[in-house]
């Protein structure tokens, strides 16, 4: 009787069972491929594994965690990257809104226009820093070329070799390869604006200027805060533009976080204190998302 109930039920489920049935695969591939990683990441941290001692594991508690709050260069590196994170996230945002605000023009072709807003986005960002390296490079570079062509200076200006310049060179080459990702996603929300909204805001006398503040911003707002959201990870998992353009030089001045836990896993092969340092990644990624979905979220 029991086995006869069993089967009647796999037939005929209760709308919570068949719930269960249906998201225990999404559960399982998620648990795969994000808890599994993130759970196997923790569990590292709190040991000293050292792939070129031949030591093995060695348990240190909290060890870890403490030398990395007193480590100079987890610091230097955790504000460039806040600091790439302040300035680029704004960039992109503004430059991303202007192009898809001229994407969304009345164009009588329009394919070319969001046609040249997806080559920088599929452009790989390797390619793109080797690109804009070649650009600012002192000797042979695009910049300096221009520059001396307008007659500004005779000298070439060393830009990936100067810490201010090297960082206001990846920040923009950042800049111009994120802002096609942000442009894409807020062309899709100005394609949701209804045009009544406009042609009402006409028939009252408003201003362009006054329809874009009024009507665009806010109706425009869900898909800037997801475009900020995807936008600030991003950035704040910053790695191969700077790799690419300057290894992180000149010294440590350019270099990242993701940057100092590479150079750390795979250069210096601690894993142990390279997973402590990812664990500060991954905080930091988590309390910005969470600061994104609970106060801007609520005012959008």
């Amino acid at each position: 009787m029991a086995g006869a109930s069993l089967i009647e039920r796999l037939r005929d489920p209760s709308e919570t069972a068949l719930g269960v049935l249906l998201l225990a695969p999404a559960f399982l591939l998620l648990a795969l491929i994000v808890v599994y990683p993130i759970g196997t990441l923790i569990f590292n941290s709190f040991f000293d594994l050292r792939l070129s001692g031949g030591s093995g594991m060695k348990f240190v508690g909290l060890e870890n965690y403490l030398l990395v709050l007193e480590d100079a260069d987890f610091w230097n590196a955790t504000w460039n990257t806040v600091l790439i994170t302040l300035i680029t996230v704004p960039g992109a945002l503004v430059a991303g809104l202007g192009l898809a605000l001229l994407a969304n023009l009345p164009f009588r072709r329009q394919w070319p226009v969001r046609l040249a807003l997806l080559l920088p986005w599929a452009l790989p960002l390797a390619f793109a820093g080797l690109i804009f390296a070649w650009f600012f490079h002192t000797e042979y570079g695009v910049v300096n070329d221009v520059v001396r062509r307008l007659g500004f200076g005779s000298e070439p200006t060393m830009w990936l070799l100067r810490p201010g310049w090297a960082f206001a060179a990846i920040c923009l080459t950042i800049v111009w390869k994120t802002s096609s990702f942000m442009a894409l996603i807020l062309l899709a929300g100005l394609q949701m604006i209804p045009r009544s909204l406009y042609e009402a805001a006409q028939v009252d006398g408003a201003t362009r200027w006054q329809q874009f503040w009024q009507i665009t911003i806010p109706m425009l707002m869900p898909s800037i805060i997801v475009a900020l959201i995807f936008r600030t990870i991003t950035a704040l998992q910053t790695f191969d533009i700077p790799y690419t353009m300057t290894k992180g030089g000149p010294g440590n001045a350019t270099e990242t976080l993701a940057m100092l836990i590479h150079k750390t896993t795979i250069d210096y092969l601690d894993v142990g204190y390279g997973s402590t340092l990812a664990v500060f990644m991954f905080v930091l990624s988590l309390a910005v998302t969470t600061v994104y979905l609970r106060r801007i979220g609520r005012q959008a």
